[in-house]
């Protein structure tokens, strides 16, 4: 369980990267208090600072009269007491006030201008103030340029972050199966459950792929349009099942033949042994509205048959099992059978699945529903029995 104690120390923050002298930035002009506090927000964690002390400082910001904020050292001085504080923001203890207002003169945002006795106050001359004590906040202006790279980069990191989040559940769940270390199944599972830093997802997210089969790590990489069937823009989750189910069969078709003879293998269903592609050619023909060109070999086949499951409703997993059972060129043929009787079948899934169970039980024979196929064709034989 090491890997999991290393992931799960501290991968509830960001590590604080960017130095105070960032904020320091020589800068002239003003800007807009609130799009400063904005950005500051939005990067918070590359500064070390959380939400407590910027509602510290949204508060100071509120004291400081006009809405831009000046950059010259000195120029943006507000000097609430700790209690005008405290009550602007909603009665937060004092000692916590002290705290955040610590936490904020750290981060180079915020800067202490103490009287000689350290209390905040004003003197005036005139209508003007003459000199004040209290927080100046001209720093914050002078960071505009830093906390607008920051924003963009903590912008690029959160979307890596969803990127990688997203592989590693697709990457935890394809490896459930595939008798992959629970260690590493249990690690990925506590990081989809918290905030982590990038570095520790793209670790776990190496490690996964590296624990995929050789036949699984295709469909990790992105589909290119030679592999997409060419169906409307409404079926594009249909079109996701099908790269899935492609890449699926891709290591088993390489065993099988390209020929027309009758197909051998065998699982618990029971063996159809004179069953051809040719016979399967003549008698069903619904698929050639998809797939005009006949199928040159079992591969050819069963990829079709993976390529109709999703249009028909057949849930992969459905699917899989049935070839698991019945073996990959029967269940394709039992679908192209199904196909044929669209209009009849409500639930092709759920149809699927209890001739499934039929095999299982060596009671199903795919020969037999060829055969009702062709005579449904005759005038007067119209029933499919299986």
């Amino acid at each position: 369980m090491s890997f999991v104690k290393i992931c799960m120390q501290d991968t509830s923050r960001h590590p604080v990267g960017r130095p105070v002298s960032a904020c320091l930035t020589a800068q002239v002009g003003s800007h807009d208090k609130w799009a400063l506090l904005r950005d500051l927000t939005i990067a918070a964690e590359d500064f070390g600072l959380g939400h407590r002390p910027l509602s510290v400082l949204k508060a100071l910001l509120s004291f400081w009269p006009e809405r831009e904020l000046p950059a010259e050292p000195g120029a943006a001085i507000v000097f609430p007491s700790n209690r005008a504080l405290s009550e602007r923001l909603s009665g937060m203890p004092e000692s916590t006030l002290r705290r955040h207002l610590a936490a904020l003169v750290r981060s180079g945002f915020v800067r202490r201008h103490d009287s000689a006795n350290g209390k905040r106050f004003a003197r005036r001359a005139g209508a003007q103030i003459g000199v004040a004590f209290g927080f100046d906040l001209s720093p914050l202006a002078r960071a505009a340029d830093a906390l607008d790279q920051a924003v963009t980069e903590a912008t690029l990191r959160r979307e890596r972050i969803a990127v990688l989040r997203a592989r590693l559940g697709m990457l935890r769940q394809r490896l459930l199966d595939t008798g992959a270390p629970e260690e590493l199944l249990e690690a990925a599972r506590l990081l989809l459950r918290r905030k982590c830093p990038e570095d520790v997802l793209a670790e776990i997210v190496s490690r996964l792929e590296a624990a995929l089969p050789v036949e699984a790590t295709t469909e990790i990489t992105a589909p290119s349009a030679a592999d997409s069937p060419q169906v409307s823009a409404s079926n594009s989750q249909n079109e996701r099942h099908i790269q899935e189910s492609d890449r699926f069969y891709s290591d088993s078709v390489s065993t099988q033949p390209a020929s027309d003879a009758p197909v051998d293998s065998s699982g618990p269903a029971e063996k159809d042994s004179d069953l051809t592609l040719p016979r399967i050619a003549e008698t069903c023909r619904e698929y050639r509205a998809f797939f005009p060109d006949a199928p040159k070999g079992w591969h050819e086949l069963v990829a079709i048959s993976h390529r109709l499951a999703p249009m028909m409703g057949v849930e992969p997993p459905v699917l899989h099992e049935a070839q698991r059972i019945m073996g990959p060129e029967r269940a394709a043929a039992t679908l192209l059978c199904l196909l044929e009787r669209h209009a009849d079948i409500r639930k092709p899934g759920a149809y699927l699945r209890r001739l499934t169970q039929r095999a299982k039980q060596g009671s199903f024979s795919v020969n037999s529903m060829l055969s009702a196929l062709s005579r449904r064709a005759d005038p007067g034989n119209c029933q499919l029995t299986i």
